[in-house]
């Protein structure tokens, strides 16, 4: 595996945490958003990762220079959750029922920072991942001087 492989494995990495991040906070800022203009409250979003293949020509020199297949990571989809929202008594609430309930986003905001640090985590990860490819990079060019 070459150095470009690296930069390209840990860049895929970086794109799709920040996709998830980016959907992590459109849910923070919705979680108390009661009606959408689907109709109904916000729904939480989700995002589902797959590995990134890579393209033939490197399907190719990897076959002939006998390489280890490496892939990258990439955002397949996002997806709503269809659980049910939450029912909040509100009577005085503009979108409360007859009954007085309030249907509430699918959205805990606990579980969304949780989330949120763990992005974090990986995307600096990813990071890192970079900064450490580039110092040997640049240790392997100063050994050649």
């Amino acid at each position: 595996m070459d150095i470009f492989t690296t930069f390209n494995v840990a860049a895929s990495g970086l794109k799709a945490q920040t996709t998830r991040l980016n959907t992590i906070s459109a849910n923070l800022a919705n979680s108390e958003t009661t009606s959408t203009p689907e109709g109904g409250p916000y729904k939480k979003k989700s995002v589902v990762f797959q590995s990134d293949s890579q393209p033939f020509k490197q399907h190719f020199d990897n076959s002939l220079q006998a390489q280890s297949q490496v892939q990258g990571v990439k955002v397949s989809k996002i997806i709503e959750d269809n659980s049910p929202p939450q029912r909040v008594y509100d009577p005085t609430h503009p979108d409360a029922k007859e009954d007085g309930y309030v249907e509430m986003p699918n959205v805990s905001v606990i579980k969304e920072m949780v989330d949120m640090m763990s992005a974090t985590r990986s995307y600096e990860a990813n990071t890192t991942t970079i900064k450490s490819a580039k110092r040997m990079a640049m240790k392997a060019l100063e050994i050649g001087r």
